[in-house]
C-alpha cells in the first residue's frame, strides 16, 4: 500500500496578529512525545511582506547579484531589487520583451529559472502556455536578461501535440547536475491515459539540453514512436520539482485526494491514471488500484488533497531545525508543509503558515537563509519568513 501522509497539527503559537501592515508572528512545532517532533523544539518565526499587488504570482527566482525575478500568471515578469535599506523591493515597470502568453484559466506564464552560469551569460528560462484555447502547448523560452528587457528570445521546447482547454500544464523547471533541464508537463485533464502513452508529452517529466536538443541517454530515445524528450511518465499535474544532489523530487496534484511526492528515476512510471490514492471530483472511482507491477509508488500520498504547488529544499543557516527538509507550498490547504528528509525518506511533517489564510503558490529558500512565499490571488504578495 502506498505510504499515507502523516498529518501533523502545528503548535499553539501559530497566530497572525491581524493588524494592517504588521508582520505575522508564529512558531512551528511538529507534535510528538512531550511536544517534541520533527523539529524537536518550537521554531519561532515572523512573516514580512516584501512586495504586494502582484496578479497571481507563480514563480520566484534569485539572481547572483542580489536581485530576484517573479512571474505573474497573466504574462508579466517583475524584478525585485535591493532598495536603499538593502531590502528587496518591487520595481514598478515589468520586464520588456516577453512573448505573447495564453492567459486563460490555469494557463499563463509559469516558471522563471536562471541558467546555472547566469552571472556570465545572463540567460534565463521561462515556461508558459502558448497558442489558443483550442490548440495550445507548454513552451520553454530561453532569453538573455539585460536588467530591463529580454533579448535574443528563443523557444527551446514546445510540447506536442497541441492540446485543447486551459488546464494541467505543469510548468516547473529544474537543472540536473549534468546541465540538462527537466520540464514538468501536465496531462491536459481531458484524455488522462495520455500520461501513459509515449507518443505525447502530456503527463510526463521531460529532459532536454539547455539549447533544446535531446540528450542521447534519455530512456526512450531508441523506442519507436516515443517522444525522445520523455524522462518519466504517469504524472497528472506536476508543479513541484527540486534537485538535491543526485536526487530529483517532484510532487503533483491528484484529483480529490491522491496528491503525491515522488522521487524520480529515468524511465520510471508513476502510475497516473492507472494507480492513484484519490477519487474524481464527482466522487467516481478513477481506478481500483493504488499499486500495480512496474509502477513506482509515491514517497507520500496526501489524501484529502492539499493541492501542492511550489517546492523548495532548505539547508540554510537561519532555521537550523529546518535544515535538510523539503518545503511544499499548498493551495487548498493554504499552508506550507515541511517534510524532513533522511536517507531519501520523508519524516513527520510540519504544517506551517496557515495563520496567513492565503493560497500559497510557491516557496523558495533565499540566499540569505530566509524562506520566501508567493500568495496566489489577484493581489498576491511576496513574503519573507525569518526568525522571530
Amino acid at each position: 500500500m502506498m505510504l499515507q501522509a502523516l498529518r501533523c497539527v502545528c503548535g499553539p503559537g501559530l497566530l497572525a496578529l491581524g493588524l494592517a501592515g504588521a508582520p505575522a508572528l508564529g512558531q512551528a512545532q511538529a507534535p510528538g512525545p512531550a511536544g517534541a517532533g520533527a523539529g524537536g523544539a518550537l521554531t519561532p518565526y515572523r512573516v514580512d511582506t516584501v512586495a504586494s499587488g502582484l496578479e497571481h504570482p507563480w514563480s520566484l527566482a534569485f539572481l547572483p547579484d542580489g536581485r530576484a525575478l517573479v512571474t505573474e500568471r497573466p504574462g508579466r515578469l517583475r524584478v525585485l531589487e535591493p532598495g536603499p535599506d538593502g531590502r528587496l523591493q518591487l520595481r514598478a515597470a515589468p520586464v520588456e520583451g516577453l512573448p505573447p502568453v495564453l492567459a486563460l484559466g490555469q494557463a499563463g506564464l509559469f516558471e522563471v529559472l536562471p541558467h546555472p552560469a547566469f552571472a556570465s551569460n545572463g540567460l534565463i528560462y521561462l515556461s508558459y502556455a502558448h497558442g489558443t484555447k483550442d490548440a495550445n502547448h507548454l513552451r520553454v523560452l530561453r532569453a538573455r536578461f539585460d536588467g530591463t528587457r529580454l533579448l535574443e528570445a528563443t523557444p527551446v521546447f514546445t510540447s506536442q501535440p497541441a492540446k485543447v482547454a486551459s488546464q494541467h500544464f505543469g510548468g516547473r523547471l529544474a537543472w540536473l547536475p549534468d546541465g540538462t533541464l527537466l520540464v514538468a508537463m501536465g496531462d491536459g485533464n481531458l484524455e488522462r491515459t495520455d500520461a501513459q502513452r509515449l507518443h505525447t508529452h502530456l503527463g510526463k517529466v521531460l529532459r532536454i539540453h539547455a539549447d533544446g536538443s535531446v540528450p542521447r541517454d534519455n530512456p526512450f530515445v531508441a523506442t519507436a514512436g516515443a517522444r525522445p524528450e520523455i524522462y518519466t511518465r504517469g504524472h497528472r499535474n506536476p508543479q513541484g520539482l527540486v534537485v538535491v544532489g543526485e536526487a530529483v523530487y517532484a510532487h503533483e496534484h491528484g484529483a480529490r485526494g491522491g496528491d503525491e511526492l515522488n522521487r524520480l528515476a529515468p524511465g520510471a512510471n508513476y502510475g497516473w491514471p492507472l494507480t492513484t490514492g484519490g477519487v474524481d471530483y464527482t466522487y467516481a472511482r478513477i481506478t481500483p488500484f493504488r499499486q500495480l507491477p512496474g509502477m513506482t509508488d509515491p514517497l507520500l500520498d496526501w489524501t484529502p488533497s492539499v493541492a501542492p504547488a511550489g517546492m523548495a529544499w532548505y539547508d540554510g543557516a537561519l532555521f537550523p531545525a529546518w535544515r535538510g527538509s523539503l518545503f511544499v507550498a499548498n493551495l487548498k490547504e493554504q499552508s506550507v508543509r515541511r517534510v524532513p528528509m533522511a536517507g531519501g525518506r520523508p519524516g513527520m511533517q510540519d504544517v506551517l503558515f496557515q495563520e496567513l489564510g492565503e493560497r500559497l503558490r510557491d516557496v523558495r529558500a533565499g540566499p540569505d537563509g530566509a524562506l520566501y512565499l508567493l500568495t496566489d490571488n489577484p493581489a498576491g504578495r511576496v513574503l519573507r519568513v525569518q526568525p522571530k
